[in-house]
């Protein structure tokens, strides 16, 4: 019985070898010359050695050797009569060098091989055998080398000199780390220790947002530059997830080069299942990838763009993989998988397992399997809570939507019509109820569709939107909804668009689905869909670039990875079972963006300081939710936060409230408030942020406790000792009255605040009598301050004169700040809206968007002007009647000098003033600056511009000569 499994055993291998190019042959009718690798049965060696169950030959020349043995037999074990093999090949005989370098033992079920060239070389899984020109290739660096025979673990420090793989990894240069940020350093180095020390699996973990692809092609880049890696896999779970890491790798610029990643090696994006023999990098799907293994010729791109994840649970057991002759399992140095949580449970695995390679796990959100797969080797961890407090993240708020229908159900009586609609074709027809229709939550948009439901949600929605979620912006901010199915996905496109009135373009769905072409009958004109028109990647760039749409509908394509700064609301209209997807799905908000792009697509935003969950389905309830908003007391004011502080509190949620409220405080800062902060603080906000949430990082203080102590594992009385000290110090600076007083200051002077309690928070906005007095208060206080500063304010001074002068721009900004101050709080907008609820009859148009409306608003105020109009309006009307009195004086102008004028004429109403400096300044200098001024209108009329400048602004007019 033993026998007949050995040489079942040998009839696999012999087929295994087969397959990987090796011609098998008896060694009484070895004929060297009948193909590149020969794989020699039987082999005689050495006396004292034994034989070999096959001797392999590359190029005419022996190489490496394969110990055969019965399924089930562990090989560990056998290593030694492997390298037994290697070290007694007779003398006679050529070989690339002694002892013999490659080594495998094999059932035919397992297979392990140790290279020799390898520095500390140790054995490893593989899923095949290695074609004979890849060792051929690796052996022929030690062409000539003479090595004494002995066992391989005894010689294998003379290979140190040898190029391999691992012994390059070990020499790699000092990283590069400008432009990086700290996280992307720490996970790059410890990825090269990892590689280094020759560990096969290595996960690094970063939260969403945090540059973990420009980590992944920064460390490919010094694979192939330094490493002198062949080729690198990148590996994703959905199409779209492959399209943006290609443009990843195409906007990359080497470090102290300049050229892009794309102009030095090739990177090719698998669309079809061919792999050049070129591309130095692969960019695939791992459904692309199992599909290719399969030895398929094509893969429909529709099959790439829905989850791998998903696919997955469509499966009981694994995807099949088998040896493939095109794709050999040395085709690839490494893999690295992205968001690798998503694409190697277990029923995908095998396909990553099947090369002979590094693999390198990149994700935000890892699971207990997630560290299983990856031996346990977490190589660098940055989490949410630290990229908050760093800048690198946003942090979330949540609100919370609750229906009767969405927790209880419905009933819907006998006897009553309803729509019956089917799934796929969508056609609706109407059925009488038999008997009551009575469904459950969990039925929703399943089973049954209650529209009114979702309309509720999103007229709730729409209604709060400005008032609560995001008071005062007047745009909606991009929002991104989760749907069900697809066909829940289109009810709320279509709810959506109803209920706020817009076209189609206002509110997209974006899934795999969004795909089809318009196609006119040129006979009959009927119009019909089908085929590649407009691509969900192309609607995806609109909702990433451009002003619309403002809600994208998914289901589950825009769930991971995918990049789209400007996201401000993330709106949950179904729950998520799986932690990993949820929060990878709430990750999506969390990107950070810089103030002008933002305001690229959203007009009315200030800057991203955080992101809301729109949360109508209770998915943040879940106990299943291990990652919570750092801002664990959301109504608890900054100022309690700091006095609880200030009186020695150090409680966690305190402390971790208070990074998330400094990190949000910090994004709305000037440079300037920033340094001021700092000199009384001692530290950057971000600084102070990062040290808090430390400071109750259980784990980080865990750490610090085993350095610290010097022990393996510190108690719980010696971790809560490290982390009273590290809490202590993080408050430290906060125990200064001074600092709290300037912290608050800054909040109020630059935060929004967001007031989830009452329903009406759009100051000024509303019709009741509340809302007047309010405004009334407002409007009278300001003349108070008015007539108590009239003499310590530069500008009011100037204003208070009447119309003998006007204040400079900088004087109106003084009071500008002024006014913003606590507790006063008030902005041009602000207190121009007071008068309109006050004054409606004489104001003349919306103005305070501009400092120089304060102009307007104090005449106004003082009475010097009978109506308020908005201090360009003024100007303008000004300037008209200037010209008016010019033609009448015979006064003439030509087009191009109206047109400087008219250029003049607006710097003044945002300035308040015209020099020779500002020609400079576009839009001046666009146009040819002072000097084409001067050619334009004459020296005359530029030396009348103060005169001009002055009427404008006070409405005295000096006579020119």
């Amino acid at each position: 019985m033993a026998r007949d499994k050995e040489q079942k055993a040998r009839e696999r291998i012999d087929a295994q070898l087969a397959a990987a190019g090796w011609m098998l042959q008896d060694c009484f009718e070895v004929d060297l010359s009948a193909g590149r690798g020969i794989a020699v049965r039987e082999a005689p060696l050495a006396k004292g050695h034994g034989t070999a169950d096959y001797l392999l030959y590359g190029d005419r020349k022996a190489l490496g050797a394969v110990e055969a043995k019965r399924p089930g037999k562990t090989l560990t074990g056998v290593e030694v009569q492997s390298e037994k093999y290697a070290a007694g090949l007779p003398k006679a005989l050529p070989a690339w060098c002694r002892p013999l370098p490659f080594l495998y033992e094999a059932t035919g079920d397992e297979t392990r091989f140790t290279n020799a060239l390898e520095p500390d070389a140790r054995s490893r899984g593989v899923f095949a055998f290695h074609r004979p020109e890849t060792l051929v290739a690796w052996a022929q660096g030690l062409s000539g080398v003479e090595v004494t025979p002995q066992c391989v673990r005894e010689a294998a420090g003379q290979y140190q000199g040898t190029s391999t793989l691992l012994s390059r990894l070990r020499r790699m240069p000092p990283l590069d780390t400008a432009g990086m940020w700290d996280a992307q350093v720490r996970a790059l180095q410890g990825l090269e220790r990892s590689l280094a020390s020759n560990r096969p699996r290595s996960l690094v973990q970063m939260a969403t947002g945090s540059g973990k692809t420009f980590t992944a092609v920064s460390l490919v880049y010094r694979l192939l530059k330094y490493a002198g890696a062949r080729r690198v896999l990148f590996v994703v779970d959905r199409g779209n997830l492959a399209r943006q890491t290609e443009r990843e790798f195409g906007s990359y610029s080497a470090p102290g080069d300049g050229r892009k990643f794309t102009e030095l090696y090739n990177v090719q994006r698998l669309s079809t299942n061919r792999i050049e023999p070129v591309s130095r990098v692969c960019i695939t799907t791992i459904q692309r990838l199992y599909s290719i293994l399969k030895g398929e010729p094509e893969l429909n791109e529709e099959a790439e763009e829905t989850s791998a994840g998903v696919q997955s649970l469509l499966r009981r057991e694994p995807w099949p993989v088998v040896y493939n002759p095109q794709v050999p399992i040395e085709t690839f140095d490494f893999v690295i998988t992205d968001e690798c949580h998503r694409s190697i449970y277990h029923l995908w695995r095998q396909v990553l397992e099947y090369f002979d390679s590094y693999l390198i796990g990149l994700t935000a959100t890892p699971s207990k399997q997630t560290f299983g797969f990856f031996n346990q080797n977490l190589v660098a961890e940055y989490p949410h809570a630290q990229a908050v407090a760093d800048g690198v993240n946003v942090d979330f708020d949540v609100y919370r939507i609750r229906t009767q229908v969405t927790e209880q159900g419905a009933t819907v009586e006998a006897g009553l019509y309803v729509d019956k609609r089917d799934r796929r074709s969508r056609r609706v027809r109407w059925e009488e109820l038999e008997e009551d229709l009575v469904y459950a939550p969990n039925e929703l948009d399943r089973a049954v569709v209650a529209e009114d439901q979702i309309r509720t949600i999103v007229r709730t929605f729409r209604d709060r939107l400005f008032t609560e979620i995001f008071p005062g912006r007047t745009h909606v901010p991009k929002t991104l909804i989760f749907a069900k199915d697809d066909s829940h996905a289109d009810d709320i496109v279509r709810i959506v668009r109803e209920e706020f009135g817009k076209g189609n373009s206002f509110c997209e769905k974006i899934t795999y689905r969004t795909s089809s072409a318009r196609i006119v009958d040129p006979e009959t004109g009927e119009v019909t869909y089908r085929g590649n028109g407009v691509k969900a990647e192309d609607l995806l760039s609109s909702f990433r670039n451009s002003y619309e749409p403002r809600v994208a509908v998914t289901v589950d394509m825009i769930a991971t990875g995918t990049d789209v700064k400007p996201l401000e609301i993330v709106f949950f209209l179904r729950d998520v079972k799986s932690l990993n997807y949820f929060e990878q799905m709430k990750g999506r908000g969390s990107r950070v963006i810089l103030p002008d792009d933002l305001v690229a697509v959203t007009p009315d935003a200030d800057a991203k300081t955080r992101f809301v969950i729109v949360d109508a389905v209770g998915a943040c309830e879940r106990e299943r939710v291990d990652s919570p908003s750092l801002d664990r007391k959301p109504s608890v004011s900054l100022e309690r936060l700091l006095q609880m502080v200030g009186m020695g509190s150090t409680d966690a949620e305190v402390l971790s409230t208070l990074a998330s409220r400094l990190s949000r405080l910090d994004r709305r800062l000037s440079d300037e408030e920033r340094a001021s902060l700092a000199q009384v603080g001692g530290a950057p906000l971000s600084a102070l942020a990062r040290a808090l949430v430390d400071a109750t990082d259980t784990d980080a203080l865990e750490a610090i406790a085993r350095e610290t102590l010097s022990v393996e594992a510190p108690t719980e009385t010696q971790v809560g000792q490290v982390a009273e000290q590290a809490r202590a110090a993080a408050v430290a600076p906060f125990l200064k009255p001074r600092f709290r007083e300037r912290l608050l200051r800054a909040q109020q002077e630059a935060e929004q605040t967001v007031d989830r309690l009452t329903q009406d928070t759009l100051l000024f906005a509303g019709t009741d009598e509340a809302s007047r007095d309010r405004a009334r208060q407002v409007v009278t206080s300001f003349r108070d301050y008015l007539e108590e500063h009239k003499d310590e304010i530069t500008a009011l001074q100037v204003l208070y004169s009447g119309g003998k002068g006007a204040p400079t721009f900088r004087q109106l900004k003084e009071l500008a700040e002024a006014l913003r101050r606590p507790p006063l709080g008030w902005t041009p907008e602000v207190l121009w809206s007071a008068y309109e609820r006050v004054e409606a009859q004489r104001v003349k148009a919306h103005g305070g968007s501009s400092v120089a409306d304060l102009v307007s608003l104090v005449r106004f105020a003082l009475e010097q002007e009978t109506v308020l109009a908005p201090f360009r309006e003024t100007v303008e009307d000004r300037f008209a009647a200037w010209l008016t009195a010019q033609q009448q004086a015979g006064q003439s102008f030509t087009e191009e000098q109206l047109h400087w004028l008219k250029m003049i004429r607006d710097h003044i109403a945002e300035s308040l003033n015209i020099t020779s400096d500002d020609f400079s300044y576009v839009p001046f200098s666009e146009q040819g600056g002072l000097g084409r001024a001067l050619d334009v209108l004459g020296p005359r009329w530029m030396c009348w511009l103060p005169e001009l400048a002055d009427g404008l602004v006070t409405g005295r007019w000096v006579a020119q000569e």
